[in-house]
């Protein structure tokens, strides 16, 4: 009998892969990633792909592989613990202000993004370039220093990162600040970042060792990016701490970050207002030990959210489309899972070769945004349809907001 909510890649002598992908194409390349990927030994059961799938580095975006006894540092990548936030305010549309530019502005002021000195390792505050007062930062870094100070006698090399310095900040590519309106009007804050630079270096590291200790076992893969700690080696101890305070750093950041942005609102809307009615922070590139099918395992979301029964998750489209909040259905083939957002059809290069500056400002009308060909590969084109990225996953969540952007600051 055929399977109307998935699709599944079968390949001899590896695990199945079930596909939420009905009605969204999924390149050839990124299915070839997926069969490697399945060939792996310790592979849990089957890989869950979400509809947002696209080519990656090792494995595919938008994938959900649960491991026993190993873990794959690619798979996590180096955007450890990348994640959305999002918030529900009492403000609605008829708050705002007619003119937004203003709101971005002071936006932009307050949450370092983008990759100018100010946000690539100098605290702006000492050059008065941004005004997240230093309690707030040093707040939330005291409760990672410690675990982070040991980490680093281990690693000493992590100490010389961007750690304390990136906490707070946005950083580029499809990192974001938004203020999003509901089916109801009522103003959403949402952002979207990870562990910055302490997180990329955490993640290099281990993607390194790993592929070391392949070479040192002789151990052949089919992409040396799905290279593996075994359980039970130093090397995956050291992982399992690193890449779980890397999480924590990350959800920090996005909690600092969204202080900020809600008194930079607060410098503009002078009304009073209260936030976290509604409140989400999620991860979508993170592993962490699970209980599926009977088994503790670890699971490995590569650009995919946790989608528990009741869980509520965020999924964003491309700036200038919408976003939706939802709660998930925990639906077991999935390792309760649903996307991480709508998933790019083509790279950055194709988009930015593709489209013109004319195209981005028609695809981003009624957005108070950047305008500019430096951001025309974050092009609403680029990216999967979300509508029928939402339609494939309908057996993984359910939709309980629908969020479209009005101001939109891109890193």
């Amino acid at each position: 009998m055929k399977n109307e909510e998935y699709e599944v890649l079968h390949t001899e002598g590896s695990r199945p892969v079930k596909m939420w992908t009905r009605g969204v194409p999924v390149e050839e390349a990124a299915k070839k990633q997926l069969r490697n990927t399945a060939t792996l030994p310790f592979i849990y059961k089957h890989i869950a792909v979400m509809p947002d799938v696209h080519l990656g580095k090792g494995s595919t975006i938008g994938s959900v592989i649960p491991t026993l006894g190993a873990v794959i540092p690619a798979a996590v990548g180096v955007d450890i613990g990348c994640g959305m936030m999002a918030a529900k305010t009492t403000l609605t549309a008829n708050d705002l202000p007619d003119n937004l530019g203003p709101l971005r502005s002071a936006i932009e002021r307050a949450i370092p993004h983008g990759m100018s000195p100010k946000t690539r390792g100098h605290r702006g505050r000492d050059e008065g370039s941004w005004h997240t007062p230093p309690s707030v930062v040093d707040a939330a870094w005291l409760q990672l220093k410690d675990e982070f100070d040991a980490i680093c006698l281990k690693t000493p090399k992590l100490k010389n990162t961007n750690n304390y310095r990136h906490l707070g900040t946005l950083g580029s590519g499809n990192h974001f600040v938004e203020v999003c309106l509901d089916e109801q009007g009522s103003v959403w804050f949402m952002l979207h970042s990870g562990s910055r630079g302490v997180g990329n270096a955490i993640g290099t590291h281990f993607i390194e060792l790993a592929k070391q200790d392949m070479r040192t076992h002789f151990i052949n893969l089919p992409d040396q990016d799905l290279a593996y700690l075994a359980e039970g080696t130093q090397h995956y101890d050291d992982y399992v701490e690193a890449v779980g305070w890397a999480q924590r750093f990350a959800r920090n950041n996005r909690e600092v970050m969204m202080q900020n942005l809600i008194a930079a609102v607060r410098t503009v809307i002078h009304k009073p207002f209260q936030t976290h009615v509604e409140a989400v922070n999620c991860h979508h590139n993170y592993v962490q030990k699970e209980h599926h099918f009977g088994k503790d395992v670890l699971v490995t979301r590569k650009g995919a959210v946790s989608a528990r029964a009741g869980e509520l998750g965020i999924i964003p489209g491309s700036m200038g489309a919408k976003s939706f909040i939802v709660r998930g259905k925990g639906n077991a083939d999935s390792f309760h899972s649903c996307s991480h957002g709508a998933g790019r059809t083509m790279s950055r290069t194709e988009a930015k070769r593709r489209f013109n500056l004319a195209d981005q400002i028609r695809a981003t009308e009624g957005v108070e945004c950047r305008k500019d060909e430096n951001v025309i590969d974050e092009i609403p084109m680029a990216y999967k349809d979300i509508d029928a990225v939402m339609l494939a996953q309908r057996e993984l969540v359910d939709v309980v907001h629908i969020l479209k952007q009005v101001v939109c600051v891109k890193g």
